[in-house]
């Protein structure tokens, strides 16, 4: 049974359940923090998975082996349950698994927030190869993702803005866990995404002090999806644990509106 954290309720200005899917090294407590609490209180019904081998979900294989078949498996196996289609919001390489979801699957909308672009971790790997190369030469030789987080310091400067409290660093530094090696690999060049078979209304979101993926990787994701980036200023790649986490919240709500008139 995949960890899955629940609140709130569907309502008719908000008919459509919202399924969030976590980044790589977390789980479905990062979203815990305050969306969930954010869109249960305006009426929602808002749900956040724990992927299998995060947080409290169990792994049948070793983490380091499952695909990004599998974690598309887990987003479906979740939205299977539920008695109407969610909306899939999802976060850095949850943003590669909704986007791989919605090439076979329907939903009523899509958010991408701080999302790996179509084309991939290229870009990521680059970066991170320049300015901590022997963390990622330890995960190589280790076949341990999670060296390349292995202190807080680290998490501060590939995660957070230089305005997040110490605080929150420090909280989120402790639950950084391992990821899988083969996940890499399918967002380098085995899996990429195809957004000319994704039919599903897109939003696309990112941040300015992104250490991750850049301003520019964030217009070519949402060129990709047919839409406009939305950009938020002063604030890192863990959107949601940011303390500017609520403008980012309401940015989705309003767009949400939009696609529900009842709502608005």
């Amino acid at each position: 049974m995949l960890e899955v954290i629940d609140k709130g309720s569907c309502s008719d200005a908000h008919p459509d359940p919202l399924l969030f899917v976590h980044g790589a090294w977390h789980g479905a407590w990062c979203w815990d923090e305050h969306f969930l609490d954010f869109f249960a209180d305006r009426g929602y019904r808002a749900l956040a998975l724990s992927l299998r081998g995060h947080g409290g979900s169990p792994a049948a294989k070793p983490l380091r082996s499952c695909s990004i078949a599998d974690y598309v498996d887990d987003v479906k196996s979740v939205a299977d349950g539920l008695p109407t289609r969610p909306v899939l919001i999802g976060h850095s390489m949850g943003g590669y698994v909704v986007q791989k979801y919605l090439e076979s699957h329907d939903a009523p909308a899509g958010v991408l927030v701080a999302s790996v672009p179509p084309h991939g971790v290229v870009g990521f790997l680059l970066r991170y190869t320049l300015q901590h190369p022997w963390r990622l030469a330890k995960t190589l030789i280790t076949g341990r993702a999670s060296a390349m987080y292995s202190t807080p310091d680290t998490v501060r400067s590939r995660l957070f803005s230089a305005g997040t409290p110490e605080a929150t660093v420090a909280r989120c530094a402790v639950r950084i866990q391992d990821e899988s090696s083969r996940i890499v690999l399918d967002s380098l060049i085995l899996s990429l995404p195809r957004a000319e078979r994704v039919t599903t209304p897109m939003l696309v979101l990112g941040a300015q002090s992104d250490a991750c993926f850049t301003t520019r990787e964030v217009r070519t994701t949402a060129r990709a999806y047919r839409t406009e980036a939305q950009i938020f200023p002063k604030i890192g790649h863990d959107v949601m644990l940011e303390p500017g986490w609520i403008d980012v919240a309401e940015h989705i709500h309003a767009w949400l509106q939009t696609r529900n008139p009842a709502g608005a």
